[in-house]
């Protein structure tokens, strides 16, 4: 499986004595996850990958730490691992894992954690209020033309016109269903779940038109669009 270069560099500082959290932040579909899960693969210590996707209830993340803190225990490792993706989708989260992260810093457990996330701004937010001191970012962005060309034999022209996303790189034979994907996979996403969950949008409904007049409209001045909507464009954020 190819390996980006960011593996190293996450490698490197978990292999480091614990001191910091360790946060990957990017944009969607760029590989945070499966970089995490190659290095789970070749993990030497025991580990624990949680998701916040299956978060039923308020005490999820205190179990997922008190079950890394049994695999501590059970064999007395000198380390361990616990990863949680999409952290930001637990409400008050960045508080949950100051209690438990100060909670093992003052009783010498030795686990260390890897939060990886989508949604940089919400990530961020949280780190801010309450975890300062206490974790590094490494920021994972898109595809190189390098990478892209490695992995999936992309020429140059394909990187200009496609960019780098290396999940539906496999279609670019197929344009319309690539342009599918790239809409209802990561478009829509973005605008329905990330941007929602940071801002209060009354008409999200007239936000995805705006977006899609937008980029068919690049470079047009805005109050074009304002016209052919037939309302303000503040009015999206009353």
């Amino acid at each position: 499986m190819f390996q980006r270069q960011y593996y190293m560099k996450i490698q490197e500082r978990i292999a480091l004595k614990r001191k910091f959290i360790q946060v990957l932040v990017g944009p969607r579909q760029v590989g945070k996850t499966t970089i995490v899960r190659q290095l789970l693969e070749k993990y030497s210590f025991p580990w624990h990958y949680a998701s916040a996707d299956e978060a039923t209830q308020p005490l999820w993340l205190q179990q997922q730490w008190e079950t890394t803190r049994l695999k501590a225990r059970s064999v007395e490792t000198s380390e361990v691992l616990l990863v949680i993706d999409e952290i930001q989708k637990i409400p008050d989260w960045s508080n949950q894992v100051k209690i438990q992260w100060d909670k093992d810093s003052f009783d010498h457990v030795p686990i260390k954690l890897i939060l990886p996330g989508s949604s940089q701004l919400m990530l961020q937010k949280g780190l801010s209020e309450s975890l300062a001191g206490r974790f590094e970012v490494i920021y994972i962005p898109h595809w190189s033309y390098t990478e892209m060309h490695d992995a999936f034999g992309f020429t140059a022209d394909d990187f200009i016109w496609f960019g780098g996303y290396p999940g539906p790189a496999d279609l670019i034979s197929d344009e319309n269903r690539w342009k599918e994907y790239i809409r209802h996979s990561l478009t829509e996403t973005t605008l329905m779940r990330d941007i929602l969950l940071m801002v209060r949008i009354d008409k999200p409904v007239l936000l995805r038109n705006l977006f899609d007049l937008d980029c068919s409209w690049s470079g047009q001045v805005l109050s074009s669009v304002e016209e052919f909507l037939g309302t303000p464009v503040s009015n999206l954020f009353d």
